[in-house]
């Protein structure tokens, strides 16, 4: 398990170590202990899956109380993984940074509490998994605009595939001051 650098503070790269030979790999996608030694204490409670077309955009979202921590991995294909910083009083409160995970390399984010996230398929599918630290709560469920001009998130498409929730979702000037502290 070996941690990668980011530029964020919390959002953590992950490349789990992979064994292969002839008849193909394996890997270990999530051992507890491993994760916690390099910085990620969250305790996960379920696993979600989504299947996307090519140019399909999730989020970007992210929850109240209590909030969500996620592992993201890539089982198909190939997205754009982009995290924001929410975190009122954070030196980096409102910057985005972007990952490329796929399933080749296998690498895997953990999105901490306090940062929303979103992904955009760059293939033409993708199989996306990730464990999150609290159940889904609807009531909970907020989002950020992907498009926001005040977060400038570098996109690799310019039109992509969106749910109405999404397409809906407010500016940051317009969720800032009711933002939780995480």
């Amino acid at each position: 398990m070996i941690r990668l650098p980011s530029r964020l503070a919390g959002p953590i790269l992950v490349q789990p170590a992979r064994f292969p030979d002839r008849r193909g790999y394996f890997e270990e996608t999530f051992r507890r202990d491993a994760y916690r030694e390099i910085g990620m204490e969250a305790d996960f409670v379920q696993d979600n899956h989504s299947r996307s077309a090519r140019g399909t955009l999730r989020g970007l979202h992210f929850q109240h109380r209590p909030g969500q921590a996620k592992l993201v991995t890539v089982l198909k294909g190939r997205i754009q993984d982009v995290v924001v910083d929410l975190r009122r009083g954070s030196a980096t409160f409102g910057s985005w940074e972007s990952f490329f995970l796929d399933d080749e390399t296998g690498q895997q984010l953990y999105v901490p509490l306090g940062f929303a996230h979103g992904f955009l398929v760059l293939t033409e599918t993708a199989d996306v998994i990730y464990k999150v630290s609290a159940y889904y709560d609807s009531q909970e469920e907020a989002g950020l605009a992907w498009d926001d001009p005040t977060v400038g998130v570098a996109w690799q498409v310019a039109d992509p595939h969106l749910s109405e929730r999404d397409r809906a979702n407010p500016r940051l000037a317009e969720i800032k001051e009711g933002l939780p502290q995480w």
